[in-house]
């Protein structure tokens, strides 16, 4: 591969000034045809250039679609990641801010949850096979070897993370302090956004240094706001509805999003006060209750 293949939009190269003009320095394309000198615009320079000089540029396509160079580069290495900004969204993908002349692309595949512009997520810089650099939002393993145990941490602490992923159970989050958190889905009073910045209570610290985190209120508050949250359906239901101690976790996770632990909880509370009563898998207010 000769040096002009290896100069695509969307890549850093350090190429040689061959003349000057007006308009900003022209740096040598490698295919001794000078027509094809690649322009360093003088407000792409962060610096004075000279004939001679060998530059490190970052590569891309002015709206006439011309390779133009720009000494703007991305402010990450190969490899590395960095909690970024959202510049940008397209049907095929996403443009991140990582310092370079124009936003970085982050491919549709390599993207996870739903993005909008001013996001910030975490994502790692690599280049693809046509040899321009991109984004990934895959990140667990550089994340977990860039991560420390979480040391003076005790339960019912507050820490503020970045959620990075999403499993079938919960969300990872990342924090300042290097981090990492698991939050349980039935932890989750809302459920959050990939790349959202969230605060949340530590609830058990993991002999790993690792901890696991809620954003829901504690027990006994909870129960009251599940309780209350149990009655408002039941009023709107006319004052009964099909769920009760027998109903499968997944349909009570579903109908009232908390866990069917909690569930139960809130429900043996209602009935304790006199509010409801069950009868054959049903649960209905109790007569006086019902406005």
């Amino acid at each position: 591969m000769n040096k002009s293949e290896q100069l695509v939009p969307g890549s850093v190269a350090v190429l040689k000034v061959v003349r000057i003009s007006e308009m900003g320095a022209f740096l040598d394309a490698g295919t001794g045809n000078t027509s094809d000198d690649i322009l360093l615009h003088k407000l792409q320079q962060t610096e004075a250039v000279n004939i001679g000089d060998e530059v490190k540029v970052y590569l891309y396509r002015d709206p006439k679609g011309r390779t133009t160079a720009s000494m703007r580069v991305p402010q990450m290495k190969e490899g590395q990641v960095a909690r970024v900004s959202v510049i940008n969204t397209t049907r095929d993908g996403t443009f991140v801010d990582v310092g370079a002349e124009r936003g970085i692309f982050l491919p549709f595949s390599e993207t996870r949850g739903k993005l909008s512009v001013g996001d910030k997520i975490w994502v790692k810089l690599y280049t693809d096979k046509s040899g321009r650099l991109a984004v990934t939002m895959e990140v667990e393993d550089e994340l977990r070897q860039a991560s420390k145990p979480a040391t003076n941490v005790k339960v019912g602490d507050s820490i503020t993370g970045t959620v990075y992923n999403f499993s079938d159970q919960g969300a990872f989050l990342f924090t300042a302090e290097r981090f990492i958190a698991f939050m349980h889905q039935n932890e989750m009073a809302v459920r959050p956004q990939i790349g959202q910045e969230i605060t949340a209570r530590v609830t058990y610290v993991r002999e790993d240094g690792r901890i696991n985190v809620s954003t829901r209120p504690v027990k006994e508050a909870s129960m009251d706001i599940d309780a209350e949250s149990i009655l408002t359906y039941l009023r709107g239901r006319g004052g009964k509805m099909p769920y009760g101690d027998t109903t499968a976790p997944e349909i009570i996770k579903e109908k009232f999003n908390i866990s069917k632990a909690a569930f139960k909880r809130a429900i043996g509370r209602l009935m304790k006060m006199g509010l409801i009563e069950q009868r054959e898998g049903w649960t209905y207010l109790m007569e006086n209750n019902e406005s």
